[in-house]
């Protein structure tokens, strides 16, 4: 498979990022921390083992603790340096390193983005759940950065006549449900909540993502050197097409979460076509939701 994604380029921007920290820049992580407790707090259930894959800060394994539903955690990272001294496994990104059926929990936050093989992690990770383990996981999807892509594309092409790419290509929230059946997830469920940022300029913008360590790690990305005029212009651009009535520009993060359980006898199972009592044309007939010979009011 040629991959899209240059994962040792990626992992140099998250290492240079983790050395120079700036405050606030992990406003993502935070919001995908706290969307995890919500998720959590449905599910009616505790865990004795769970796993935080590659999430490159304690948030999601510092919420797992905190909700008293999860006894073992185990962080894995694919630097020692995203430990930061805390006991934890270092593996290759892309690489769940557990025994089969030996997790009761696995959550992963804003790192199956940048995986060239997001089917084969997810048939990993299922693989090491137990019988009825839960895979909870959230990713950068479609439309994140849709506005920077657009105003840099139209930038490069007015300057130099074409353009190359320089953000990376995300999945969609569709794929996401089909990539969770595939892997062999039972109760498959993708949803989206895009999270929307304002910034005063694109420079702001570009700031946060050299501080989150979320520039571009493209394998095909244009290797001349982005100059300043091009980035003037393209704040330009974005200015207008994607600013607010008080000229502050807007900036699209739309979240994928996906989750779904490692397959058991004990879970619910579809009913079989053709098994309903009740057609659905019946049904349409009777908008107030009685049933033919019935005296429901």
């Amino acid at each position: 498979m040629q991959p899209i994604i240059d994962i040792p380029l990626w992992l140099a921007h998250k290492r240079r990022a983790l050395a120079h920290p700036v405050s606030g820049a992990d406003f993502l992580m935070r919001r995908a921390a706290e969307d995890l407790a919500d998720r959590l707090g449905a599910v009616e259930r505790k865990f004795n083992r769970a796993a935080v894959l590659f999430c490159q800060t304690p948030a999601a394994a510092d919420l797992l603790a905190a909700s008293g539903k999860v006894a073992d955690i185990v962080r894995v990272e694919a630097d020692a340096a995203f430990l930061n001294g805390e006991a934890g496994l270092v593996s290759s990104l892309e690489t769940v390193p557990f025994e089969p059926e030996s997790l009761d929990l696995v959550v992963c936050l804003l790192s199956l983005q940048a995986m060239n093989d997001i089917p084969g992690m997810l048939v990993q990770i299922r693989r090491a759940l137990k019988p009825d383990g839960l895979f909870l996981g959230a990713f950068a999807g479609a439309g994140t950065l849709s506005e920077l892509r657009e105003s840099l594309l139209a930038a490069e092409t007015e300057l130099y006549g074409g353009a190359s790419p320089r953000v990376i290509p995300f999945t969609d929230v569709r794929d996401a449900g089909a990539l969770l059946q595939r892997a062999g997830f039972a109760l498959p469920v993708a949803d989206v909540e895009t999270v929307t940022v304002r910034y005063a300029t694109l420079f702001g913008l570009m700031a946060d993502l050299r501080a989150m360590g979320e520039t571009s790690a493209l394998v095909d990305r244009s290797r001349r050197p982005g100059t300043r005029k091009l980035f003037a212009r393209a704040a330009e651009i974005y200015a207008e097409r994607f600013a607010d009535a008080d000229s502050r520009i807007r900036t699209s993060f739309p979240i994928v979460w996906m989750s779904g359980w490692a397959p058991d006898a004990s879970q619910q199972k579809p009913l079989k076509p053709g098994s309903a009592k009740v057609s659905l044309k019946t049904i349409l007939e009777n908008p107030e939701g009685r049933r033919p010979g019935s005296n429901n009011r």
